[in-house]
């Protein structure tokens, strides 16, 4: 794909007004960036499981699994020139990265002439709970093909998540979350995708495991250093906007 498109945005979950998000070329295909913890070699991790610990971070910062599914290859993007590629080979893939806290844009891009199908899932990996928290995921037309009707169910269901913490065990928020498309021959279908978001990262740790009951009623643990609560509701963002979604 040689020519860079412009389109408005069409799905964008938060309120508000929409914002532009360009549709150029696809990156190539390969991956580069800091790929973090003993799981990584050069350009590619291995997925954790029982047998395969992601690590544990080190200068305050926080590992992140980011995964990419489908049956297409497919591009995950973060600052820093960070790119991690997905192969059309690969039904999936997994690379981790070290965040410090603040705020990241993450981009993920499908492209397919007939047809995107994407699937990315955002994990916090816990290093005092040895547990992983569903940060974000986004998933349309995996298996299959992603549809207009899906991205609209999605952006009904992002904006029902409360102060955009997907999990609220964990420590990570995401906000701005949109997205924008071209069109498939069939017209019903997206052919180029481009989904973006915000990962905000908190400094302190989460101190509940995944799918404890009790999340969102504790406080930050003492000396977290943090002065809002931990598993509830964070401060809004100092300059008096709402969170989002």
């Amino acid at each position: 794909m040689n020519r860079i498109l412009a389109i408005t945005l069409v799905a964008a979950c938060g309120g508000g007004g929409g914002k532009q998000i360009q549709i150029g070329p696809t990156p190539p295909p390969r991956t580069t960036g800091t790929l973090a913890g003993p799981l990584c070699e050069y350009d590619h991790c291995t997925c954790a499981d029982a047998q395969h610990d992601p690590g544990t971070p080190d200068g305050g910062r926080k590992r992140f699994e980011i995964k990419l599914s489908s049956s297409q290859q497919l591009w995950a993007s973060l600052p820093g020139d960070t790119v991690l590629y997905k192969t059309p080979e690969k039904a999936e893939v997994c690379f981790y990265v070290d965040l410090p806290p603040g705020q990241h844009p993450i981009r993920l891009r499908a492209s397919a002439k007939d047809g995107v199908s994407a699937q990315l899932d955002v994990r916090e990996i816990g290093t005092a709970t040895k547990s992983a928290y569903s940060t974000f995921t986004f998933e349309c037309g995996h298996p299959g093909v992603c549809s207009f009707d899906e991205l609209d169910a999605l952006k009904a269901k992002y904006a029902q998540v409360a102060r955009g913490l997907h999990d609220p065990c964990g420590s990570t928020r995401v906000k701005g979350i949109g997205w924008d498309h071209g069109k498939a021959p069939d017209g019903s279908h997206p052919s180029e995708l481009v989904v973006e978001a915000t990962l905000d990262v908190y400094k302190f740790a989460p101190h509940k495991p995944h799918g404890d009951p009790t999340c969102g009623e504790g406080r930050a643990p003492k000396g977290s250093g943090e002065t809002g609560t931990e598993n509830a509701e964070p401060a809004p963002p100092a300059d008096g906007t709402s969170p989002a979604p």
